[in-house]
This record gives structure tokens, C-alpha cells and sequence, in this order.
């Protein structure tokens, strides 16, 4: 579990998360299952390395945000604890405190380089974008108007998304998915001449995709309730760490002691830095567009029903076809809208 993960976990303690149960997984229609063999791979690969520059990016600015305000402890601690005074026991010890300040703010000043140096959150967005296109390229090749002859690298018409959709609904760039369209669309175009000869295949493309859709629909209800709950939780934390703060400097009026110092210093510091993560993370938005984009997924999946529940004769295949292309147009303009989100976000505004 990564570091974000887990103050994120612990942030939520005792929160009541109401979390429908996850979807049974797709089962996609058996004469797809060489197509959905020969890009698993790929998939596989750029999701781990999406998984890893995530995990990196958003475990950086988080741990950027704490560890500022431990920095901020550390400092304050000696007072407080009274080893600043030479009478003091422990007034020899006191240089640890301030070493242990310069070892945060090094660790702090580490994570910024290595995470600006090697780009994690550019390599984390360009390998999501990847994986994405690439996971939904099964449900996609069978929209492809495949041409009589094969298309070479370098062809304007390689990427089956361009194909396929107004091409301001997909990212630009990735020329890893155009590399496999080519590369596969001999098979592709073998299998899915055989699928629509399948009178099946409709229907189980149709449930296929329904299902792929419903389990999307379940991550990103998810990602709502998470979310929302995270703002609620930090929130909370915040208004009690300003109604300490507030009481502190109260009673700094009445009782002089180095210990409300603290509370003045580092409840703030705390507070400033966890709303300065929650709000890196694009935590409201996320939530916004995670609710949005379930409502619209529970109608597009309707609008599949409805187009299947029509015929299941081969002349229907035009509607179901209408119905799955906007579909899929939803979910990468839901993308396209995440991608645009988290962009403006990098290290340095940790």
C-alpha cells in the first residue's frame, strides 16, 4: 500500500463509508479472446508502470505537506519541553531537535528534486493515458471500420480511437496504442470479420460492454464516496485544530507558557498542510465528476439495454453499435477531463 493510501486510511478511521459491492468481473465474448490475449500484455505493463508514478506523485505531495509541518514541531519542541534553558537536564540534547528539523526539511527538499527531476507525475499522466487506451481497445475494435488493406505506422488512420471518434475526444500523443493498432490489426481484423458473422455476438458484446461499464460505474461511486468523505474528515480536523489554535492564543493572554506556543505553531502548520493536500489532490472535483460521471454511466447503460432489447437480429447492430460508441466517447472525455485536472498540479506547489 502506498504512503497516500495509508494517511488517507488513517485520516478515514471510523468513517462509514457506504460502498455498494463490486460487480461480478466481464466476461467478454469468446471469439474476442485472442484479440483481448494479444493486448493484455501491453495492458499489463503500462498499468503497473501508471500504478507506480502515481502512487510516487501523490505519495510525494503528501508526504511534502506533513512533514512540513512536523518540520515545524521539531522546531517548536524545545522550547516547549524547556531545553532551550541552560539549567536544563537535557540542554546538551537540544541540537538533536534541530538536526532532526534539517534531516525533514533534507527529506522534504529530496522528494521535490527526485519527484520534479524524473517527472512523476508527467510519466504517471502519459502511462494513465496509455493504459486506458489500451484497456479499452477490445471494447473499441469492433466499432473499427477496418480497411481492406492493413495501415502501417505512421498512417493517419493507425489509431483505431481516430477511427473511431471525433478526435477531440482522446488524448493525443500516444503513440504506443497507435504501435499495437498496427500491430495487431491483422488479427483484429480476422476476428472481428468473424464476430458480427456470429449471431450471438450482439448480445454478448452488448452484456460485455454493460458489464465493463457497470465496473467502472463501481469505481468511480467509489472515488465519490472516498472522496467526500476524505473533505468532510479534513475539514473537521481543521475547524478543531482552528478552535485549539484560537483557544490557545486565548489563554496565552492569561497563562505564559512555552506549551500553548505549540499549540499556537503547530496546530496551524498541521491544518495549513493537510488542506494544502486535500487540495493538490483535487479532492472536491474529483468527487463532483466522479458523481456526475456515475449518473451519466447509469444512463448510458441503459441506452445500451434499450438499443439490444430492440431485435436481436443482425439489422440492430447499427443502434447497439450508436449506443457503445457513446459509451466509450463518455468515458474519454471523462478522462480527457481528469488528465486536464491533475496537469496543472506538479511538486512545486507542495
Amino acid at each position: 500500500m502506498a504512503l497516500h493510501q495509508v494517511i488517507q486510511r488513517i485520516l478515514l478511521v471510523g468513517a462509514h463509508l457506504d460502498l455498494p459491492p463490486a460487480p461480478p468481473d466481464p466476461r467478454p465474448p469468446v471469439i474476442l479472446a485472442p484479440l483481448i490475449n494479444a493486448i493484455a500484455p501491453a495492458h499489463r505493463d503500462v498499468d503497473e508502470r501508471a500504478l507506480l508514478f502515481g502512487n510516487r506523485y501523490r505519495s510525494g505531495f503528501w508526504a511534502i505537506y506533513l512533514l512540513s509541518a512536523i518540520a515545524v514541531l521539531f522546531a517548536v519542541l524545545p522550547l516547549a519541553l524547556g531545553w532551550d534553558d541552560q539549567r536544563h537536564l537535557l540542554h546538551p540534547f537540544v541540537g538533536f531537535w534541530a538536526l532532526g528539523e534539517v534531516l525533514i526539511i533534507s527529506i522534504v527538499a529530496s522528494i521535490y528534486w527526485r519527484g520534479h527531476r524524473r517527472d512523476w507525475q508527467g510519466q504517471w499522466l502519459r502511462a494513465r493515458t496509455t493504459a486506458e487506451l489500451t484497456w479499452y481497445l477490445p471494447l473499441v475494435a469492433p466499432l473499427v471500420d477496418f480497411m481492406p488493406e492493413p495501415v502501417e505506422p505512421g498512417d493517419e488512420d493507425v489509431d483505431w480511437y481516430a477511427r473511431v471518434f471525433d478526435p477531440g475526444q482522446h488524448l493525443k500523443g500516444a503513440s504506443d496504442v497507435e504501435s499495437l493498432c498496427a500491430r495487431i490489426e491483422p488479427l483484429a481484423r480476422d476476428t472481428i470479420w468473424r464476430a458480427w458473422s456470429d449471431p450471438g455476438f450482439i448480445h454478448d458484446y452488448a452484456h460485455w460492454t454493460i458489464e465493463v461499464l457497470n465496473g467502472q460505474r463501481h469505481y468511480h461511486h467509489r472515488v465519490w464516496v472516498r472522496n467526500v468523505a476524505l473533505q468532510r474528515r479534513v475539514h473537521t480536523l481543521n475547524g478543531w485544530l482552528f478552535g485549539l489554535t484560537a483557544c490557545g492564543a486565548l489563554l496565552h493572554l492569561i497563562l505564559h507558557t512555552l506549551w500553548l506556543s505549540l499549540v499556537t505553531t503547530f496546530f496551524p502548520a498541521l491544518g495549513a498542510s493537510l488542506h494544502g493536500a486535500l487540495a493538490q489532490s483535487e479532492s472536491y472535483r474529483l468527487g463532483v465528476s466522479s458523481e456526475r460521471l456515475v449518473n451519466d454511466l447509469d444512463a448510458a447503460i441503459e441506452q445500451i439495454r434499450a438499443a439490444l432489447s430492440l431485435s436481436t437480429q443482425l439489422p440492430t447492430a447499427g443502434g447497439v453499435k450508436d449506443s457503445i460508441e457513446a459509451a466509450l466517447a463518455l468515458i474519454l472525455e471523462e478522462h480527457q477531463d481528469w488528465h486536464m485536472l491533475v496537469r496543472p498540479h506538479h511538486l512545486p506547489l507542495a
